[in-house]
């Protein structure tokens, strides 16, 4: 398989373009994607019971990780302007113990367009979990944000991807 096959967004001289996707069929595509931040329980503890000075944490990463989205376009140079038809982030305790603790950051985006939304659910992730870090790293500056990655990846030509461990570690 040559390089052009894997990474067609450079031309065959080598210059980068974005990809036309003009004649590929409009289909549903649907992508998820998840960051993990592990904190120390103190962190956590003023996340659950709202005691962080700035505001609900969780509340507003889920806002910012949707407003991300909307703006990967923006933000990743050869990412294609999708419309997006539904967009969710959800901030969950994945693992409490007596030191630390890890939220999952979970994203969902949803379209009806011709190119895929992997990109705009991972922008969702990073975002929100950055926003937690922002919104808390006055208290715990050692929190670490880790495993941003595709969950799963529905429709277009190439089809269903599904990550099989996406339940399984943690985060690191």
């Amino acid at each position: 398989m040559e390089s052009q096959d894997v990474f067609h967004h450079f031309s065959p001289d080598g210059r980068p373009h974005m990809v036309d996707v003009s004649e590929k069929a409009v289909t549903t595509r649907v992508a998820v994607a998840e960051a993990h931040i592990r904190m120390s329980r103190a962190t956590r503890d003023a996340i659950v019971h709202q005691a962080v000075g700035k505001g609900d944490v969780m509340k507003v990463a889920e806002i910012a990780g949707i407003m991300a989205a909307k703006r990967t376009s923006d933000l990743i140079p050869l990412c294609h302007p999708v419309p997006l038809h539904h967009v969710s982030v959800r901030m969950e305790e994945h693992a409490v113990e007596a030191d630390e603790a890890v939220f999952r950051v979970r994203a969902e985006v949803r379209t009806a367009h011709q190119t895929g939304v992997e990109m705009e659910a991972l922008t969702a992730a990073s975002i929100a979990a950055l926003t937690v870090y922002d919104m808390c790293k006055k208290a715990d500056r050692g929190m670490t944000i880790s495993n941003v990655r595709l969950v799963l990846k529905d429709g277009g030509a190439s089809g269903r991807y599904e990550r099989s461990d996406s339940g399984g570690s943690h985060g690191g």
